[in-house]
């Protein structure tokens, strides 16, 4: 595993993480996420900066709608389209 900021590597030794520390986030769905931080990156700065999701709108006959409220056919639409440059 790597540090979320340096990307610096972080070792393990059983169940003991030798050089960083593990910081577990809820996400605004409940999920618990578990980032990792090398010591020198903790020591800076404690907490955990940008990191959320991004929520991308697209516009649905009319409205803008948030796309992971679309079902999963329309999700993989949205992600199949290419952008074309004029």
């Amino acid at each position: 595993m790597k540090c979320y900021d340096c990307k610096k590597e972080i070792t393990l030794e059983g169940e003991e993480i030798k050089n960083g520390k593990a910081l577990k986030y809820i996400l605004p769905s409940g999920e618990e996420k578990i980032i990792f931080k090398c010591n020198e990156c903790f020591e800076k700065d404690k907490s955990l900066k940008n990191y959320q999701s991004t929520e991308v709108y697209s516009r649905v006959v009319g409205y803008l709608r948030p796309v992971s409220q679309w079902n999963e056919g329309k999700q993989q639409e949205f992600k199949d389209r290419k952008e074309f440059t004029v």
